[in-house]
């Protein structure tokens, strides 16, 4: 894997002699102390974890040395002899103006200990760029460095700034996109100061508390839910001296940033960098990993993007944002659906379905085989007549002919799973047992114990005994090898939550319910709708204030329902599942039902734009066949009159702005929303009859559907005949 190599020009211009001195470096944390991905990782280390056939570490590496990062630190922990022998092959290890190094620890047992280990080495002579090895970004790091350098000279106490992004946390299920639990940042909106930072488990009372002098200290703050930590700082090398001090600090959120937080002795300040057009996001846990790897293959990381980054392999960019590497073998009579990566080497044999997957190298898939929102890894087989549904395959799993995963399976190396099989929604299988302990430190014990492609040793496993395959048939049917690991009590949450399978409805119907009866039994909003909290001041201005962030506010959800919306047409998911998470939206950003509804018919018809098209007529198929489909998903959201005018002045207003094509055909899109029962026939006549006393700029469109509107006029006075 090789990197397009971009020079350093998102360095910060500073004096040539002191830039010489010190080289902007990084440390890249490998192993991310937690259990999240097992039974994975018992096997292989997290970061070469195959993340649209790319190693995870890959996207880290190629994102720094693109922003002008020159020397970077790999610090391994578990499997650390896996990731030093891959960073050693690898194009990593011969990069010009890119060195790549690691630092070796068989003890460390959280990002605390790994930097204190690195300060003992005294090797960070600067400033430096702290990440882990499972980030993806496209950011510049050009303004977020200038702006630290420049507090820094200012203030010595100003010694990180933490990267952020706005991302709206779902109201039902409390939780990112990302699948990560809704976060609590107060900031200070004209220094960017961080105040207060507070994850779910410190707020699950249901109240922050913050401390009175931040309120007197500051005389405005921002209370936020709707930004995403991004795990990526900017570092003073006073950042790895406090670890060294302070041996309690393990977790680098937990316990750092909120003790540098609320110690009010040694005076250090942590700032935020928010960034907007671009992309930066960890993988924390299997909806992270599906959410990204799904970000990934429709190019919002560019230039991370597999085409760009696999550069010995030719990849082949298909329509509707399929990848094709060399030497596939696709049968004609099979089918590859929207978003899909097949890997080199694969076959897929005849009647095959694959969509909205990834497909690893050297596969060989049977006939008439259903894989859908799934992630199948290298040298996997999959006899006829098997259906997979939202799962991860890892390395040589055998699936035997008929088999089925239920949505969320995770099947770790060369497990086999039995003719017919039906493996149980969020099960997770492994050839080896299952750990009778949960401490983050057991993928230490298991580390190099195997070669990470599944191979078991004859050594013991954290005082288990490597099974006897044989043994274990009956877990998986008939010629089944593996162990079906238990739900330990008290994370079933965790595992639908957390899962790369969509939430199921009737979860998302529950936590709705207990949400209203939860909003029934609180007395208010102890903030503002914006979440700021000021001092006493002049309140001149602050009106037109209000009304710009309500602007802002429609733009920020507008795009959240078009995101919504794209996700539904290519995941296939439910209309009423669609419609429980666009009412989410409404909740979380305090918005009416009409504005969903604008926001939907504006997502349907955008995307009716940018589907190929060559004349009007193939433009108004389009947009047929997207009202057709959706139209129920429109209709949830449209109760009275006034709804169905506001759908009509939207609808102008694209003709107008951001869909001209759309001018032409106006009166068709017009009428087939009347015959399709969206529109009623009073709201189109009502319509009409406010625009005859507009401006004649502004009844451009009324003219234009004159015809529909008197053929309308007509039928209503024969009804009234009748």
């Amino acid at each position: 894997m090789g990197a397009q190599k971009k020079g350093a020009t998102a360095r910060v211009s500073e004096d040539p002699e002191e830039l010489a001195r010190n080289p902007l470096q990084a440390i890249l944390l490998a192993d991310s102390f937690a259990t999240t991905f097992r039974p994975i990782t018992l096997e292989r280390p997290k970061v070469l974890l195959p993340l649209v056939n790319i190693p995870m570490i890959d996207y880290t590496l190629a994102w720094l040395e693109s922003a002008g990062v020159e020397e970077v630190f790999v610090f391994c922990c578990a499997h650390s002899k896996q990731v030093i022998d891959y960073l050693e092959s690898s194009q990593w290890s011969s990069q010009p103006n890119f060195s790549v190094a690691t630092i070796e620890s068989h003890n460390s047992i959280s990002a605390g200990d790994a930097l204190r280990l690195i300060y003992e080495r005294n090797v960070i002579h600067g400033d430096f760029v702290l990440i882990s090895g499972d980030t993806v970004s496209n950011m510049l790091l050009t303004q977020a460095l200038q702006e630290h350098k420049e507090r820094k000279k200012k203030d010595a106490n100003a010694i990180m700034t933490m990267v952020v992004k706005q991302s709206k946390p779902s109201p039902i299920t409390q939780q990112s996109r990302l699948g990560t639990d809704e976060l609590f940042m107060a900031i200070n909106p004209v220094t960017k100061q961080l105040l207060c930072y507070e994850d779910k488990a410190e707020y699950s009372k249901g109240f922050i508390s913050l401390d009175k002098t931040l309120i007197a200290d500051n005389p405005s703050i921002i209370l936020h839910n709707d930004k995403q930590d991004c795990y990526i700082d900017i570092c003073s090398q006073e950042v790895l001296s406090l670890f060294t001090d302070n041996f309690d600090y393990q977790h680098l959120r937990r316990h750092f940033v909120k003790g540098l937080l609320v110690d009010d002795i040694m005076g250090y300040k942590i700032f935020t960098h928010e960034i907007h057009s671009s992309y930066a996001a960890r993988i924390d846990n299997f909806r992270s990993y599906d959410t990204i790897s799904k970000d990934i293959i429709q190019r919002w990381t560019y230039p991370s993007v597999p085409d760009v980054l696999c550069g010995s392999t030719a990849i082949k960019v298909e329509r509707q944002g399929t990848y094709r590497a060399s030497d596939v073998t696709l049968s004609r009579s099979a089918h590859v659906g929207s978003f899909t990566f097949i890997g080199q080497g694969t076959k897929i044999g005849n009647d095959t379905k694959i969509s909205h997957s990834v497909v690893g190298e050297g596969c060989t898939i049977g006939s008439n085989v259903t894989i859908e929102g799934s992630y199948i890894w290298n040298n996997v087989t999959i006899e006829d007549g098997c259906q997979l549904r939202h799962a991860i395959v890892c390395d040589g799993v055998i699936m035997k002919s008929g088999a089925v995963l239920q949505p969320g399976v995770i099947l770790s190396f060369k497990v086999v799973v039995g003719q017919q099989f039906v493996v149980p929604a969020y099960s997770k299988v492994s050839l080896l047992q299952q750990p009778t302990q949960q401490d983050s430190d057991e993928e230490l014990e298991y580390a190099d114990s195997t070669s990470g492609t599944g191979e078991l040793q004859s050594e013991k496993l954290n005082g288990d005994i490597a099974p006897d395959l044989s043994e274990t048939a009956s877990e998986l049917g008939t010629g089944g090898v593996g162990y079906i690991w238990s739900v330990f009590e008290g994370v079933q949450d965790e595992e639908w939550r957390h899962s790369v399978a969509p939430i199921p409805t009737d979860k998302l119907v529950k936590l709705m319910l207990d949400e209203d009866e939860e909003q029934l039994t609180q007395d208010g909003n102890v903030l503002s709708a914006s979440g700021e909290l000021k001092a006493d001041s002049d309140d001149n201005g602050s009106e037109d204030e209000n009304n710009e962030d309500s602007r802002d506010d429609y733009v920020f959800f507008e795009k959240e329902v078009e995101a919504t919306f794209l996700r539904a047409v290519h995941e296939n998911v439910k209309v009423d599942h669609a419609v429980l998470e666009v009412n989410a939206l409404r909740l979380s950003y305090n918005m009416a039902s009409v504005d969903c509804a604008g926001a939907i018919f504006y997502s349907m018809m955008k995307l009716a734009v940018e589907s190929p098209h060559s004349s009007a007529s193939e433009l108004h198929k389009n947009a047929a066949e997207m009202i057709t489909k959706w139209q129920k998903l429109l209709k949830s959201f449209l109760h009275d009159i006034d709804e169905e005018i506001e759908v009509i002045l939207k609808f102008e207003e694209m003709c107008l702005e951001s869909a001209k094509e759309f001018a032409a055909l106006f009166p068709q899109v017009l009428h087939l929303l009347y015959d399709k029962e969206i529109l009623q026939e009073d709201a189109i006549l009502r319509w009409a009859d406010e625009k005859e006393g507009a401006d004649e700029s502004d009844k451009v469109f009324l003219k234009r559907s004159e015809k529909f509107i008197q053929w309308l006029k007509e039928a209503e006075e024969e009804d009234d005949d009748d």
